[in-house]
């Protein structure tokens, strides 16, 4: 059988937001149109959605739409019902920010290819407590959280996936409350360039000083020393806008416990990936 992909034309964007002003809400809550073949393309590339069989899989597929993220896209923002859940590809980094009243933020937690943003309550009203924004953009897929819930209620394999997400969603977000308050700043800095590193399936980084020190929660200046320390030591290479992984395994035996934490409950709670055959789940061929 010939496999044929459609080009760009059948792909939306999919956040709102973002730098260029390119989207607006009306176009955020919009689906876009696809062939299947894009979406089951994109199965592959998420670990939630590789664990599924076939059954589930065909469930959920006709609810999505394939949609390329840009950094600086809002999927949405404090308060806001979260209709949209979001499964990130390989190389997309969103993360959950808390923003405090004097106008700093500070990274709450940190998904990519692994799991999903949205998606976690599973009825009623769904107020966002913090905001979801794309720091590294890419392909995703993307649904209804409406449509989501309807999966869940149909199948008991969807719902105990999502919530064994859910937990190591919250597994991260405590260890992140430690790690801020009892870590030193580069070990801390180690944890998250290895979690993005893990992502992104690239040794080359794009980030600026203004996102690493919000991410961190800390002054840029500060963030600015001690990524020249780390450069130092021949760990990463860094430069405006870049940053270079050189010795990983330097980086992880700086960085604190708590990347392999999350990392170990992660792989004890979640399935894993099964090899996904690029197919219409709906129609099996």
């Amino acid at each position: 059988m010939a496999i044929v992909v459609t080009g760009m034309s059948g792909i939306a964007r999919g956040g709102r937001d973002s730098p260029g002003g390119e989207m607006s809400n009306e176009n955020n809550n919009s689906r876009a149109e696809v062939t299947p073949l894009n979406v089951a393309l994109q199965f592959s590339g998420n670990r939630l959605l590789a664990s599924l069989k076939p059954a589930e899989r065909a469930m959920l597929e006709p609810s999505m739409a394939t949609v390329i993220l840009n950094r600086g896209d809002v999927l949405f923002d404090v308060g806001e019902d979260v209709t949209h859940t979001y499964f990130p590809g390989p190389g997309v980094v969103a993360s959950l920010v808390i923003n405090m009243a004097d106008g700093r933020a500070v990274e709450a937690a940190t998904i990519g290819r692994e799991g999903a943003v949205g998606g976690i309550v599973s009825a009623g009203h769904k107020p966002a407590f913090g905001r979801a924004v794309v720091q590294i953009g890419g392909t995703a897929l993307k649904m209804e959280t409406a449509a989501l819930e309807s999966c869940k209620e149909r199948s008991a394999a969807i719902r105990d996936l999502f919530s064994r997400y859910a937990d190591t969603l919250l597994a991260q977000t405590m260890q992140s409350v430690a790690c801020n308050a009892l870590h030193a700043l580069d070990a801390r800095l180690c944890r998250w360039l290895l979690t993005t590193h893990d992502r992104v399936d690239s040794d080359e980084i794009s980030l600026t000083q203004e996102y690493l020190a919000e991410m961190l929660g800390v002054q840029r200046t500060t963030v600015s020393g001690v990524a020249r320390h780390l450069q130092e030591r021949g760990l990463i290479s860094y430069t405006r806008g870049r940053v270079v992984i050189l010795d990983r395994a330097a980086i992880e035996a700086c960085a604190c416990e708590c990347y392999s934490a999350v990392q170990n409950h992660i792989r004890a709670v979640l399935p894993d990936a099964r090899p996904q055959k690029v197919v219409d789940a709906r129609s099996g061929t």
